[in-house]
């Protein structure tokens, strides 16, 4: 199949289930971007100065960039849009960086579980209209693991962190190791801490330092006093969150191989259907599994519930052609608007590149 013909035959599909064209620009102020997901987004991008001496970037993300489109048009009612084009990321593939979508989002969901599963079967839509007769469709939701760690005996502030780097494996994989052992505390940086701490406390508390107030920094240091890592707590924690991290099963059998871990750690959280957004198992050729690790390893935090991944055979490789999932909460985080549901899925048209 031609790749134009491709791309339309996707495009029909989704019109047929009522989802409105937007045009998205191919640039994009680097500072709406900066402003809440720091510097060290700043990397992946492909930014310039115009004659003004205004920042600019080649769009690194379409999702992004459809949400800030939906928030300037104020009407914040339920809508439900696609769009096709261009990103440009400079990590996102070694290989390629500018990565050609189809993508589908609906804003604003009044029943968050109908859209998820619309978003999810439009996306079955389109893999067919792709023509690939074969797919593993891979299920997980974020707030599992949420769930988990606001249940296991960890200190509020790394119970934060936890959840904050779950997306970074490499970083969440130190951060455990952090927990399970407490190697990181040399008690002579403890000892030169308190003494600054004692110090401190004879100060102005509204003195300022490195952008926080002194009685911010003694805060902080207090609640650490109060509630300090244990070894054997971390140790135990650590090792439920590995075990979690690695459940796999058939996704009709996930809400059975669920409660019988938490059960198994006396953890009172009850998994129900509702956490999985699909009725149908027996859809021919298509697989469907439970990962609770699914999504992890990109650059932006994206999910914040509901996620999935379609994976295919393509010239004798396992690709992800098609990801997406709920992400309530990534206007706020990442660009410093007001929260907006939002639920939406990319197919990548790279892999015929």
């Amino acid at each position: 199949m031609k790749y134009k013909n491709l791309s339309k035959k996707i495009i029909k599909t989704v019109k047929s289930k009522g989802f409105n064209h937007v045009e998205l620009p191919s640039v994009i102020e680097t500072n709406l971007i900066l402003q809440r997901s720091g510097e060290n987004f700043r990397k992946y991008l492909f930014s310039f100065n115009n004659s003004e001496g205004k920042e600019f970037a080649l769009n690194p993300d379409l999702s992004l960039s459809a949400i800030l489109n939906y928030a300037r048009g104020k009407s914040f009612k339920r809508e439900k849009i696609f769009y096709s084009g261009n990103a440009f990321r400079k990590s996102y593939n070694k290989k390629k960086t500018v990565i050609n979508q189809i993508g589908i989002e609906i804003f604003s969901s009044k029943n968050e579980s109908k859209d998820d599963k619309e978003v999810l079967d439009t996306s079955i839509k389109m893999l067919k209209a792709s023509g690939f007769k074969k797919a593993k469709i891979n299920i997980g939701n974020f707030k599992l693991f949420e769930l988990l760690i606001k249940k296991l005996p960890i200190v509020p502030r790394w119970q934060s962190r936890l959840i904050k780097f779950y997306w970074n494996e490499k970083y969440f994989l130190e951060l455990l190791k952090r927990l399970e052992s407490n190697l990181d505390i040399d008690p002579f940086k403890v000892s030169a801490d308190h003494k600054i701490y004692l110090r401190m406390k004879k100060e102005n508390p509204n003195k300022i330092i490195a952008g926080r107030s002194y009685k911010e920094i003694l805060s902080r240091y207090e609640n650490k006093i109060q509630n300090p890592r244990i070894t054997k707590t971390g140790k135990y924690s650590a090792k439920v969150i590995k075990e979690f991290l690695k459940m796999k099963s058939p996704l009709r059998d996930a809400p059975k191989k669920l409660n019988q871990f938490f059960k198994k750690y006396n953890l009172n959280i009850y998994v129900g259907k509702e956490f999985f957004p699909i009725s149908n198992f027996n859809q021919k050729n298509y697989k469907f599994e439970f990962s609770s690790s699914n999504g992890r390893g990109k650059e932006v935090e994206y999910y914040d519930s509901f996620n999935f991944s379609i994976d295919v055979k393509f010239k004798n490789k396992t690709v992800s052609f098609i990801t997406g999932g709920r992400y309530n909460d990534m206007a706020q985080r990442n660009l410093g608007l007001k929260k907006i549901p939002a639920v939406g899925a990319a197919i990548n048209l790279g892999i015929y590149d």
